[in-house]
């Protein structure tokens, strides 16, 4: 009984020092904790840079590298940062930054504006090799071995071009016979920074900078040179500290939306499983203090649409234990007595669990190394959610489970008995399936066709997609964002329809800056009467400028093709783990399904497609494969279990079944999360929210009705060879 005690006394210990660390950190300069979370510019504000160029008349395409390289740059400070044109001839560029940390501000415009240039240069003054013959760079250290004290280096390697030129050149250098006439300096931004003597030819490519003081210095150096030399020269025109675009109440409603779900999804949680139920109620509970404790501590930048990822994770967490505890029940509907059946459903659970989270994780990864901006923000939140809601359902649900038979909960009624189950025959209506499924996406495209017609756009591209406007106000006294959302912009929408209205504020000043689509020249004009009318704002102090897309062409690019190499290491790792390419494309194809139909509905229902509705894709590409590789372990279990005269229908319509409440109890504990953001959630969330919802439901409806149906269309169309 004292062991019992024990544990019990652990398991108190674990939930009061992980709520504690997750709120209050770790030590005095509280790490992790939950009040030292980055936030982004919608909810933080930040740093808003303009820098013009100096060339007065720069080509469309040295405009796009450059903007792009600096996005590149902004990244070490925030995946969340926001780089676009502004105008002919200006770059703005926004970073998520606290009000008051006026030091990193500084630091940051002395970083973004310097032009980035590199120089092998010999005495005589002749470039050896420049920035563009560098196809890599890496920060390294090295240690001797008589002292133990570290040397730090860039590792650069060339490009075919100039490896060919470094070996020309060393060959040069280092043929004469005076030493100081051997030098090769090394100038960055016009500095140098290190000036080796070269005693040989070098070839092959790999060259090293020696002498770094730091390894941070390194790594900067590194960064800078794999992103390459900005094309353009820049000044900066203004900077200022910008104030949240979204009131503090959308962090209120998107917190107490989590709270009411969770409360909903312990309910739930309970009443359907009981002592599991129980049981995976604390892990969730210990799950988001650790997921609070992550995000804080890897400085991952926190979004509005952020906060709904991890708020939609935690129903999504739960999963792992539903499918865990539909075992132990069948378990115990086998006759098993209660601790083998614990110790069982855990076992038979883990494929479909690890299947399950490694191809996501995949995803994850693969995002990350590939993604820029926004992607690689949500790849970070995506990563550390898959992690932890595999360890505290594999190791923490576990625990707790275990404890509780210990301490006496040790009734198979305690566990929830599972009754016989009705075998639904979903292989009798897959061509019903089928049509159902076609007619939904071929929905989306008359709709897309119709909006084209009509001159409405295909979709409703927000401004972060398109590009628009910037209006900025100075007014006569500061208005709260309150003042500004409820009085100013409906005054705005008024004049230019429908559309999405971003506002921010200049801290220190009254100046407010509104992002709108492209405004005519008449649209403008009445903007200006309309707020010297009412506010009396001088009309010379309202001006307007086109500004850029923030999700850049080579942003888009990067998306999707981090997108479909995600997609074909996923098709990789299914088809070698399952040793069947019919599961593998089947589960693209079904994922394929999910994401068509989202973005049918997106078209459908006119809802703007913006920043959000590329974490929205990328969530439900998360959700929909793990819902599918759920179902296809259940199949392949149950074809080397199947009876000699059962046919592969038989075993689609068993395995199906038999994983229906799993697919049906996910569904409802991540719509809990999803509706309740809906119902409380700032207008943005709610345009995040609802694709989710529909992406949702027809991920349950694609992995229940359309991933099996496609296996087992593939086995009898392509059988494999040795039947």
């Amino acid at each position: 009984m004292g062991k019992k005690i024990g544990k019990l006394v652990l398991l108190i210990a674990v939930l009061l020092g992980i709520s504690y660390i997750a709120y209050f950190g770790i030590g005095k300069d509280k790490y992790g904790s939950a009040e030292d979370i980055k936030l982004g510019l919608d909810l933080n504000g930040g740093l808003s840079i303009t820098f013009q160029t100096v060339e007065e008349n720069p080509s469309s395409q040295d405009m796009k590298d450059t903007i792009y390289k600096l996005q590149k740059r902004v990244e070490k400070y925030s995946t969340e940062a926001n780089v676009y044109q502004e105008g002919d001839n200006r770059i703005n560029v926004e970073i998520p930054l606290k009000s008051t940390d006026m030091a990193s501000a500084k630091a940051i415009l002395d970083d973004l504006g310097q032009p980035g240039s590199l120089e092998f240069v010999d005495v005589d003054e002749n470039v050896i090799i420049t920035g563009s013959d560098i196809k890599d760079a890496e920060a390294m250290y090295t240690t001797d071995n008589t002292t133990g004290s570290k040397k730090y280096l860039v590792s650069l390697t060339l490009t075919e071009e100039g490896a060919e030129k470094f070996a020309e050149g060393t060959r040069r250098v280092s043929q004469k016979t005076n030493t100081n006439d051997k030098k090769i300096a090394i100038v960055y931004d016009g500095k140098q920074i290190s000036n080796p003597i070269c005693e040989k030819e070098i070839t092959g490519g790999e060259v090293s900078i020696d002498n770094m003081e730091s390894y941070e210095a390194a790594d900067t150096l590194a960064t800078y040179i794999r992103i390459g030399a900005i094309p353009l020269e820049l000044t900066t025109l203004r900077s200022n500290i910008v104030a949240p675009e979204l009131g503090s109440n959308a962090i209120d409603t998107s917190l107490m939306a989590a709270l009411i779900g969770i409360i909903l999804i312990i309910v739930f949680m309970i009443a359907y499983y009981r002592i599991p139920g129980l049981a995976s109620s604390i892990a969730l509970i210990i799950y988001i203090g650790l997921v609070i404790f992550a995000v804080s501590a890897f400085e991952v930048t926190l979004t509005l649409p952020g906060i709904a990822g991890i708020v939609l994770s935690i129903g999504m967490a739960v999963d792992a234990n539903v499918i865990i505890f539909a075992r132990i029940r069948e378990e115990l509907a086998n006759g098993y007595t209660v601790e083998t059946a614990i110790k069982n459903g855990f076992d038979k659970a883990f494929s479909a669990i690890f299947d399950g989270n490694i191809t996501t994780l995949i995803a994850a990864v693969v995002l990350y190394a590939l993604g820029s901006g926004t992607v690689k923000g949500f790849a970070v939140t995506l990563a550390i959610g898959i992690i932890l809601s595999m360890f505290t359902a594999i190791v923490v649900t576990k625990f707790i489970i275990k404890l509780f038979f210990q301490l006496g909960a040790n009734k198979p009624s305690l566990y929830g008995m599972q009754k016989p189950k009705k075998i639904f025959n979903f292989m009798k209506k897959k061509v019903v399936y089928l049509l159902i499924s076609l007619a939904l996406i071929a929905v989306g495209v008359v709709a897309m066709i119709i909006n084209g017609v009509n001159g409405k756009g295909v979709f409703n591209f927000s401004i972060e997609f398109v590009g628009g406007s910037s209006t900025s106000v100075t007014f006569n006294e500061a208005l709260s964002q309150s003042e500004i959302e409820n009085d100013v912009v409906p005054v705005i929408k008024d004049i230019i329809g429908i559309g999405t209205i971003q506002t921010q504020r200049v801290e220190g000043s009254t100046e407010v800056v509104f992002k709108t689509k492209e405004l005519t020249a008449e649209q403008g004009e009445k903007i200006s009467k309309a707020l010297e009318e009412k506010y009396s704002v001088d009309p010379k102090k309202i001006t307007s400028e086109s500004i850029s897309s923030t999700v850049s062409k080579e942003m888009q690019r990067d998306a999707i093709i981090s997108l479909s190499v995600a997609m074909v290491a996923i098709l990789l790792y299914i088809w070698v783990r399952f040793r069947n390419i019919r599961f593998a494309t089947s589960a693209i194809i079904a994922l394929l399904h999910d994401v068509l139909v989202v973005v049918a509905f997106y078209a459908v229902a006119r809802i703007p497609m913006g920043n959000t509705f590329i974490a929205c894709i990328l969530t439900i590409v998360g959700y929909s494969i793990n819902a599918t590789i759920v179902i296809f372990d259940r199949i392949r279990e149950d074809v080397k279990t199947k009876a000699q005269k059962e046919n592969l229908s038989d075993v689609v319509n068993r395995s199906v079944t038999s994983t229906l409440s799993r697919s049906i109890n996910t569904s409802i504990t991540t719509g809990i999360m999803l509706v309740m953001l809906f119902i409380l959630g700032v207008t943005s969330i709610r345009e995040f929210s609802l694709p989710l919802i529909v992406g949702v439901i027809c991920g349950a409806y694609s992995s229940v009705c359309v991933s099996g149906s496609l296996w087992h269309t593939f086995m009898m169309k392509f059988p494999p060879k040795s039947e």
